[in-house]
């Protein structure tokens, strides 16, 4: 797995993106965060105004109350009402005053404190009262009696105050909320503003609010109002403003990841190119790739190391060719010395039975002795040729679907079936299914491979019904590991390395191509091969094949 900053590129990138970003992230926090202070701080002045304009309301509604009770305490009709101290007498009096002073509770009482009219009171309500003496006279002035007017801190006084202030309010005392513009289900909540100073926040019904509290009097159980604003319409406007702050934060961080990417790729393209060009080099063996003319705007140094890179790829491709004609040489040498001696030793033997042929007097047992001998001369010539046609010459592969456990099967049957000596026995673990290959190329191969298992065998004289295994099973990613495994002699470890070259082989009669056209079906079919062996104790031969051979293709 390769690391996020392998590359030049991606480290070019990275920095870059980085000194685009980071200030513009900076900024952005930064401006936020100012903006957030000073929306609180404007919610939090706007709170106090309003407590400071309740206080103001409610000063200027006691002292408009005392101004108006005063008044009508000092009116001739309602004085001599309670001089008769009558209530049949002055209670029409009490409600017509009543009326125009738009007072809640008007309570009369004579200068024994007797009441004698009492209009609106009940034990439901708050009440603010005011309270004047009814004098009769200037100098020594006698008390007739006393009126009181009370004036109800109700709903309508909460919505008095909601229109004057823009906030929510609620009238409470000792512990009991009697007004409030908000649902009744928020008044335990409302009640602990009582035991805060200053502004406090309150969560009402997932809704987030700030409320501060405004005494109505001085006395410690004096009513008081709680006075609320919720904190999301005041900061509505921030919202609206950091949502354009990070829509261009966004384009601003767009636009620094673009160009950062763009220069990333002028630094870093040159380079790139000549690492992807070595890599298909190392992939492909090819080494006459060239890099291209590049870009008007590629560094210059990256172009003098594209210069250099060529000049150098010209001299290995160079050197390459004639390495290659020294192989073929070497190989065509090689080749000539084994055809040599492969088709002398037939053409000996098939000489020798001419001759018998030939001479007078020859029996028919010694005709057909002769005959068999030239056939299987012939047929070993063929055989020869036949190997090193295979080769050389390109493979023409087929690929198909085909059942891996019934070609393994088959394989085992070609060698092994009607045939003395040892046994193969097949392993499945699990059942490897099917897979897209040449199946006539792999079964030649299982073939070759299993003749030579059979023949290790023999020649360790221990041939048992089961001295030879070929086993098939799945990999991850339907890739499919075919082995031959026996029990024979072995190869010797200084042999084990060149088993798959070319005319190496270890048997007095073998031409040295069986393993190397093995191995070359198989890289042909996309899979590999591989062999582990043990003097004296066996040889294991692994082809791991991939779930799909490449489309039909002429294979080299």
């Amino acid at each position: 797995m390769a690391r996020p900053l392998a590359s030049l590129r991606s480290r070019v990138f990275a920095a870059t993106a980085l000194v685009a970003v980071l200030p513009i992230t900076l900024a952005l926090g930064f401006a936020t965060r100012r903006v957030t202070q000073q929306a609180e701080a404007e919610l939090s002045r706007g709170l106090q105004e309003a407590v400071r304009l309740v206080e103001q309301y409610h000063r200027t509604r006691l002292e408009m109350a005392s101004e108006r009770v005063s008044l009508v305490a000092d009116l001739p009709k309602l004085k001599a009402a309670v001089a008769e101290g009558d209530p049949r007498t002055a209670e029409p009096v009490a409600r017509d005053y009543r009326e125009r002073v738009r007072s809640d509770v008007l309570v009369l009482a004579d200068r024994s404190g007797r009441t004698l009219v009492s209009l609106g009171a009940d034990g439901g309500r708050l009440l603010e009262t005011v309270t004047a003496p009814i004098l009769l006279g200037a100098e020594a002035p006698e008390v007739l009696g006393q009126l009181t007017l009370g004036f109800a801190l109700d709903d309508t006084f909460a919505a008095r105050l909601r229109a004057l202030t823009g906030s929510h309010v609620a009238v409470a005392k000792e512990g009991r909320v009697f007004a409030s513009t908000l649902p009744r289900g928020h008044d335990a909540a409302l009640l602990a503003v009582a035991a805060g100073a200053g502004i406090v926040r309150l969560d009402l019904g997932g809704e987030d609010h700030v409320a501060a509290r405004a005494a109505l009097g001085p006395e410690a159980g004096s009513p008081f109002v709680v006075v609320l604003r919720p904190r999301a319409e005041a900061l509505r406007p921030l919202r609206t403003l950091r949502a354009a702050l990070l829509v261009a934060a966004l384009a601003a961080v767009g636009l620094g990841l673009l160009l950062s990417w763009a220069l990333a790729r002028t630094v870093t393209r040159p380079l790139a190119a000549l690492t992807d060009t070595m890599k298909e080099m190392a992939a492909t063996g090819d080494l006459a790739r060239g890099l291209g003319p590049g870009r008007p705007w590629d560094d210059e140094d990256a172009r003098l190391v594209a210069r250099t890179f060529g000049a150098l790829t010209d001299s290995i491709a160079r050197f390459q060719r004639e390495a290659t004609l020294r192989e073929r040489l070497s190989a065509l040498g090689r080749l000539s010395t084994v055809i040599a001696h492969e088709v002398r030793n037939p053409l000996m033997i098939i000489k020798g039975s001419l001759r018998t042929l030939t001479r007078e007097g020859t029996g028919a047992a010694e005709v057909g002795e002769a005959a068999a001998d030239i056939d299987h001369e012939v047929a070993r010539l063929d055989r020869i040729v036949g190997d090193v046609l295979d080769f050389a010459r390109p493979l023409r592969l087929e690929p198909a679907p085909v059942d891996v456990a019934a070609l393994a099967g088959d394989a085992a049957r070609a060698v092994f079936a009607g045939a003395e000596g040892p046994g193969a026995r097949l392993t499945l673990d699990p059942a490897p299914g099917s897979i897209v290959t040449d199946g006539e190329r792999l079964r030649g191969v299982l073939v070759n491979l299993l003749e030579n298992a059979r023949d290790s065998v023999l020649a360790a004289g221990r041939p048992a019904p089961d001295s030879v295994e070929i086993g098939a099973r799945c990999l991850d990613a339907g890739r499919v590991l075919l082995w031959v495994e026996d029990r024979g002699a072995g190869v010797a470890a200084a042999d084990l390395p060149h088993v798959f070259e070319p005319y190496f082989t270890t048997k007095r009669t073998g031409t040295g191509l069986g393993l190397a056209i093995a191995r070359k079906v198989v890289e042909a079919l996309g899979g590999t091969i591989r062999m582990e062996s043990r003097e004296g104790e066996g040889t294991r031969v692994e082809i791991e094949l991939p779930a799909t051979t490449p489309a039909p293709q002429e294979a080299r």
